[in-house]
């Protein structure tokens, strides 16, 4: 895989149309294969993720036709999936085993689906759970991770609450409750991301609740539609977060994704001191749209836990590599789901951080990243409390100089090779935070953006003004 450079300095400015959001994308492709009738996806995901679905929904039998910059999906109806011949891969992409999981519990046949290295190590027994107790038999490895064999039939409804707050879960139970033989339920301690449930009521399905709490009318009539899916807000962040850290930069997001379940993180950012403007805001198949506008600003920082977590997992990674350049740092705690995605995101932040000079601490949670006034800053506005890991990072990844010493200057980021692990979220992150180190920077491994953002670079190159 090839490395990437990465320059500090420059200001971001343009305008930006984002690739089209993965969580939507795929949301929208699995409806259209199980509605009737050919639906049209204008704007779809140019994710590696959301080609696994694609080509998983192929081998189901489902015929999709990419022309005009839309993809096209002839819907066979809730039954009209064919039994695969091969197992069905899903690669790199969680949110396609998980929800297609789903779908595959109701079908009357056996299917397997399985993944690359890293999904086949990722936990699967929160959907295997809530699926057999609809009543689909399913075998996974020896921890319950993938490949995943699936023998579908009559589910029945259930009443169920996930132990962890996941909108993939609840989306995977919502796609069973289809084919169950009553009204399922999935209540939630903290309100995930609701695409799903949007997705569902546009195409007709009955979808009643309240906050917290969803519930799903078995065998509608699903009907194709034309759409579009809005752009990606958890990867125009990125952009958003290198227009925060260069002087002079001014950004607009345009025609970007606004769920409210999605725009905790802009709330965040406003509340540490970010400049961000939403000047037109409207609804389009269900989903709220709009631009959004950033400017260079300074910023204090915060903590983030509790109820945030699950509001901004997948924006966490760009959260933590803000941290340098805030002036109290970003602490995160109650993050142990970012210990099992497509890396330990935890400590491969804190690897990556730590190697270009930031001062970094890992607890088993989530981990601080000290802003300009350091650690002693921290330690003089408040004490830890009990609760909290103090767990500090080893020897290996802490880095030289006076900011390894409480109270020490925090160094200003300085240019290094650090590894992604893989993992699109964290070489993005690290790529952003590059922006304001002193000297090159190298990715490893950076073609791993392609996961969710393959226009990643070449975008953050354009803004900046270079070849």
């Amino acid at each position: 895989m090839a490395n990437r450079k990465i320059s500090p300095g420059g200001a971001i400015n343009g305008v930006v149309e984002l690739p089209g959001d993965k969580s939507i994308s795929h949301r929208y492709a699995i409806i259209s294969a199980l509605a009737e009738g050919r639906s049209e996806i204008s704007n779809y995901a140019s994710a590696a993720d959301c080609r696994s679905t694609l080509d998983c929904l192929r081998r189901l039998g489902i015929e999709i036709e990419t022309k005009d910059h839309a993809v096209h999906i002839t819907g066979k109806g809730l039954h009209g999936l064919q039994e695969p011949r091969k197992p069905l891969d899903a690669e790199n992409s969680g949110s396609t085993m998980r929800m297609l999981s789903g779908v595959l519990a109701g079908q009357s046949f056996r299917s397997i689906i399985t993944g690359d290295d890293s999904l086949r190590r990722r936990p699967m027994r929160r959907v295997i759970e809530p699926l057999r107790q609809m009543g689909a038999e399913i075998r996974g490895s020896e921890r319950d991770c993938a490949p995943l064999e699936i023998r579908g039939g009559n589910l029945r409804a259930i009443d169920y609450t996930p132990p962890t707050p996941s909108a993939q879960v609840k989306s995977a139970i919502l796609f069973a409750g289809l084919y169950a033989d009553g009204v399922t339920t999935v209540h939630e301690s903290v309100c995930t991301r609701d695409h799903t449930e949007l997705a569902l009521r546009e195409f007709g399905a009955t979808i009643e609740g309240s906050r917290g709490t969803v519930r799903i009318h078995p065998r509608p009539k699903l009907t194709a539609r034309q759409l579009v899916v809005p752009g990606d807000l958890s990867g125009g962040v990125f952009l958003m977060a290198a227009a925060l850290i260069l002087p002079d930069s001014s950004l607009m997001l345009h025609n970007v994704g606004l769920n409210p379940t999605r725009g905790r993180v802009l709330d965040f950012l406003i509340s540490i001191g970010a400049k961000i403007h939403i000047p037109n805001l409207t609804s389009r198949d269900g989903e709220l749209v709009g631009d959004v506008s950033v400017t260079h600003a300074p910023l204090e920082g915060g903590e983030i836990s509790g109820a945030q977590v699950a509001e901004m997992i997948d924006e966490l990674p760009m959260l933590a590599a803000l941290g340098p350049f805030t002036e109290k740092g970003i602490e995160i705690h109650d993050a142990q789901e970012l210990r099992v995605k497509e890396s330990d995101r935890i400590a491969t932040l804190a690897a990556g951080l730590t190697a270009m000079g930031a001062t970094v601490e890992e607890f088993p949670d989530g981990l601080f990243v000290a802003g300009r006034e350091g650690l002693a800053g921290r330690e003089q506005r408040e004490s830890r409390t009990s609760g909290k890991s103090t767990a500090a990072p080893s020897a290996a990844n802490k880095p030289e100089g006076p900011a390894n010493r409480p109270g020490g200057a925090v160094q200003k980021l300085r240019g290094a090779t650090v590894d992604p692990h893989g993992d699109h979220r964290i070489a993005m992150a690290l790529a952003t935070a590059a922006l304001g180190a002193e000297g090159k920077t190298t990715i490893r491994d950076a073609e791993c953006v392609s996961v969710s953002f393959p226009e990643f670079f070449d975008t953050m190159d354009r803004l900046r003004g270079q070849p």
